[in-house]
């Protein structure tokens, strides 16, 4: 394989400002891809899905594969609201977390469209939720996400790397920023990644 890859969404890619002199994702993945190959980051510490479109107006011309890792902010900005409402009844609170992931799940869906469009093999993460700051509340709202962002992937065909099974050591998490991937972390993510593209079209299609 040869080839152009570029990582789209937010700072679990774009986070060389958390690793403290070390490598970031886009570092390791240069040197996991084959001689050859090149890796263009275009993601964006900070991005919430509809930033997305505006990253890809930089593509580089000879861009082959698409890298999306994107949600975790959707969902934090969600747990702001979720998690300071008044105490309401178990029913009440999934409905209304329900309607909240629901418009999440429709940009997530509608984005991946888009990148579809392009004709390029599409590989998606999940969000990692072994973050150590984590109370077991907010992963359990993590996993609702995840559950709209797993349906969206396998629904439009994309290759699925499940970043909760590849980030499960509190070593995978930067010391500056805990939800951020540490350099080990991001050497993690970077070998799914480059496992990922080196099995497009065959016929596995979970990556973990």
């Amino acid at each position: 394989m040869s080839g152009h890859v570029v990582l789209l969404g937010d700072s679990i890619f774009d986070n060389a400002s958390y690793v403290s002199g070390g490598m970031s994702v886009i570092d390791h993945l240069r040197r996991r891809l084959p001689s050859g190959s090149k890796a263009s980051l275009r993601a964006v510490d900070g991005a919430c899905v509809t930033n997305v479109y505006r990253q890809l107006q930089q593509l580089p011309a000879d861009a082959t594969h698409f890298v999306l890792s994107i949600g975790g902010n959707d969902a934090l900005f969600a747990a702001g609201d979720l998690f300071t409402e008044d105490p309401q009844p178990l029913a009440q609170s999934l409905e209304r977390t329900a309607h909240v992931v629901e418009q999440f799940a429709q940009e997530h869906r509608e984005l991946l469209i888009h990148l579809k469009q392009w004709e390029k093999p599409l590989v998606v993460c999940t969000i990692y939720d072994h973050i150590p700051s984590l109370s077991p509340g907010e992963r359990a709202g993590l996993s609702i996400f995840n559950d709209a962002i797993s349906r969206n992937i396998f629904r439009l065909g994309a290759t699925l790397i499940d970043l909760r099974l590849v980030c499960d050591d509190t070593r995978d998490y930067a010391e500056i920023s805990p939800i951020e991937p540490s350099a080990q972390g991001g050497e993690k993510i970077a070998r799914a990644i480059a496992d990922a593209i080196l099995q497009i079209g065959s016929p596995r299609r979970v990556i973990v």
